[in-house]
């Protein structure tokens, strides 16, 4: 209950910023990290099909959040712009 402000707020902030394109691979990092905590907290009763899906969900959206740390954001990025902009 004491947490759920602040997993909010995470979840926010850093789904904001991954879609704006705005300080993406940061906030992608930090989202693949929630994740990860996350699935490893809350869902390991793998012997309940349920958490196990959610486990299994948790880990393949931190994957998509690692991809686009890896290769950071597309061109219609607020960081491309600024990047544009600074030439």
């Amino acid at each position: 209950g004491e947490m759920l402000p602040l997993a909010i707020a995470v979840e926010a902030v850093g789904g904001g910023l991954v879609l704006l394109g705005w300080f993406t691979r940061c906030a992608a990092l930090a989202l693949a990290g929630f994740c990860m905590v996350t699935a490893l907290v809350f869902h390991t009763r793998f012997a309940d099909i349920n958490q196990l899906l959610h486990f299994e969900k948790n880990l393949a959206i931190a994957g998509g959040f690692l991809v686009l740390v890896a290769f950071g954001p597309g061109a219609w990025s607020l960081d491309a712009w600024w990047r544009r902009r600074d030439k």
